[in-house]
């Protein structure tokens, strides 16, 4: 079990991607804390945990709440005696609204996909900081944005928060990255492409999804599963010397070199 005796705490873990990474990682070994708003999903999640021999706590906070993250990164000490890795998965994505246009609909999706990053972060940096550990950001590869049809004159200058967020989320990572390095606490993102979720489903029609899948170089849907994996080798000791990384996850679409 490669993260046997970790401390997890993941956001936004109550379902989606956030609920596969804590079914992972408790596979693995660690003591998983899972952070959402609903309640009643957070707890499941960590039931099914719990079923499977794991174990887990589950705590309902808001990510934008300095208040509430603190107390419950503290809730996390004190139930398992330390935090070695965060999990800043929690985001404005399922209910997203692509239509709103608006300036205070960009600063909520800021709020929440950005906002929320730095406020889990210095929640859990002072039990983190006493051995060191591994924070993993959310971003997605629409912080890379294609050339896309537009109307030749738009009714507004048009903007995406959710792609402007993850942009933000890899420069954090990055700054994050460079300062935290002196205290052997590590900062990367995984870079999800268009992954197969209820929440995607919701919110893209299926022939984009269907012209997505044909333009990977794999030919082959991002399933959930298929994320935990690099999440778990960025939790691990595994990745020991890597920090300030990138990894893109989305069956070979955006190719960065």
């Amino acid at each position: 079990m490669r993260l046997k005796d970790k401390v997890a705490v993941i956001t936004g873990a109550a379902r989606g991607l956030g609920r596969v990474y804590a079914l992972r990682f408790a596979q693995e070994g660690a003591s998983v804390a899972v952070i959402d708003l609903r309640s009643d999903e957070a707890e499941q999640t960590a039931k099914d945990i719990a079923t499977a021999g794991g174990k887990s706590l589950a705590l309902q906070a808001d990510v934008t709440s300095e208040e509430q993250m603190a107390a419950a990164a503290a809730r996390v000490a004190e139930a398992f005696g330390r935090i070695d890795v965060l999990v800043n998965n929690a985001a404005l994505y399922g209910d997203m609204n692509i239509a709103d246009q608006s300036i205070e609909y960009f600063v909520k999706l800021l709020n929440t996909n950005v906002l929320s990053v730095v406020v889990a972060s210095r929640a859990c940096y002072p039990y983190m900081k006493q051995q060191g550990g591994s924070i993993i950001n959310i971003a997605s590869t629409a912080a890379y944005p294609l050339p896309l049809p537009m109307p030749s004159e738009p009714a507004t200058v048009p903007i995406s928060g959710y792609a402007v967020s993850k942009a933000a989320v890899i420069n954090l990572t990055k700054a994050m990255a460079n300062a935290l390095g002196g205290v052997n606490i590590r900062v990367n993102a995984i870079a999800p492409g268009l992954t197969m979720t209820e929440a995607t489903k919701k919110i893209v029609p299926d022939f984009i999804l269907q012209n997505i899948i044909a333009a990977t170089a794999l030919k082959r849907p991002l399933e959930p599963g298929d994320l935990a994996g690099t999440a778990v080798f960025l939790a691990s000791d595994d990745s020991a010397l890597m920090t300030g990384q990138v990894l893109v996850v989305d069956a070979g679409l955006i190719m960065l070199g």
